[in-house]
């Protein structure tokens, strides 16, 4: 209730971004791989994102 207003981090805008990312790639594994690696590739540059703001 009190979280209800409190704007999100650049952190947890981009860890939600790579977990999307990486269900849809995970998803498309069986249908389509070029696409599956294409949403993998960019989580992979979610995640240099997220190690840079950590760091």
């Amino acid at each position: 209730m009190f979280g209800l207003f409190k704007k999100k981090s650049e952190l947890e805008k981009l860890q939600e971004k790579y977990k999307k990312l990486m269900e849809e790639g995970f998803k498309l594994q069986s249908i389509n791989r070029s696409d599956s690696d294409q949403k993998y590739l960019e989580a992979d540059a979610v995640l240099k994102q997220i190690e840079a703001l950590q760091k």
